[in-house]
């Protein structure tokens, strides 16, 4: 199996929803090689380079998921949403509880149509095997506890790829790789990686890093939802996306240029569009950054089953490298 889809698989394996990011953030940890801090909010961030210009790669640590609002007496968990997502692919899912003992299998069942002529998504609940309230509570579950989707890896075709929390940990590992590509180069500008938090539930990572840190120039390294109209001709295995508009802000637009030519000049595959959402890329230019998120095309985001093209993935981390060592 190729090493960056080996590495994809073991970081999309680490759990952290929003707020809980602190297993991913270990695991990036014990990956560095150079010196890193860990902010008040739980952002990671490593600084390389000398210069008066300033830029940031950002990408998110914490994906959607479920945290325990309570467990009833059947023994049964109650929940809430982290992050947006579609009720539909809540029934039926294979999810894991995280506790402070270690992770529990679960379901989320449905009562069967045979049984139920009207069915709703109001009374879902967590089933990991119990019978009685204390039953699960001797499995140490408790409030605040969270819950993930039960992460499968498929390779399709031999290029594209899907997994849950690909969004954004296929950027993490981007800047990992970016990070030890550029570590040993002597950088005329100061360039800092950083690893945000709370990005699903309000970018409250990327905040917290630009409002306490002169930024020039802003990559965040994200998700671009396809594939619809709105969308346009933009497709996974086409190259990176320059995400120009999103709902939270209008890119760059020389700083697109100087990309498309970079790319250009390193016959790099790199696409353009406009989607939905946002990035944290968004409240860099709130700062006063010259922004644009260079995303790659996921299919089925916030499913169980994101897919990417690994192919997106490798033109991404080589356009990124370009950014960081050239004059942009």
């Amino acid at each position: 199996m190729d090493k960056l889809v080996e590495k994809l698989i073991e970081l999309c394996s680490v759990p952290g929803v929003s707020g809980r990011e602190e297993k991913v953030r270990q695991h990036l940890i014990e990956k560095l090689e150079v010196p890193h801090r860990v902010d008040n909010v739980g952002n990671l961030i490593v600084e390389l380079g000398e210069g008066e210009k300033t830029v940031a790669l950002m990408a998110h640590m914490d994906e959607i998921g479920l945290i325990v609002t309570g467990v009833n007496n059947d023994g049964t968990l109650n929940f809430r949403k982290v992050g947006g997502f579609d009720d539909r692919i809540l029934a039926g899912s294979h999810i894991q509880v995280v506790t402070e003992s270690g992770i529990l299998e679960g379901v989320i069942g449905i009562t069967p149509p045979h049984l139920s002529s009207q069915q709703t998504t109001e009374n879902l609940r967590i089933d990991i095997g119990c019978r009685s309230k204390d039953e699960a509570e001797a499995l140490g579950v408790k409030v605040l506890d969270y819950a993930v989707f039960k992460k499968h890896a498929s390779l399709l075709n031999g290029e594209f790829f899907a997994m849950r929390s690909l969004d954004d940990r296929f950027g993490c590992l981007a800047l990992l790789e970016v990070l030890n590509g550029v570590k040993d180069k002597k950088l005329d500008k100061k360039v800092y990686f950083v690893w945000t938090v709370q990005e699903e539930i309000g970018l409250k990572g990327a905040k917290a890093f630009v409002s306490n840190h002169r930024i020039d120039v802003c990559y965040a390294i994200d998700s671009f939802a396809c594939c619809s109209v709105l969308t346009g001709d933009v497709a996974v295995g086409k190259g990176p996306i320059l995400r120009m508009l999103d709902n939270s802000a209008f890119a760059n637009y020389d700083l697109m240029r100087q990309i498309l030519n970079l790319a250009e000049k390193h016959s790099l595959p790199v696409q353009v569009g406009v989607t939905g959402g946002g990035t944290d890329g968004s409240v860099a230019m709130e700062f006063g950054a010259k922004m644009v998120p260079i995303t790659l095309a996921v299919r089925y985001l916030h499913t169980p089953a994101e897919c990417i093209s690994i192919k997106d993935l490798k033109n991404l981390i080589e356009l990124l490298i370009v950014l960081v060592t050239e004059n942009v």
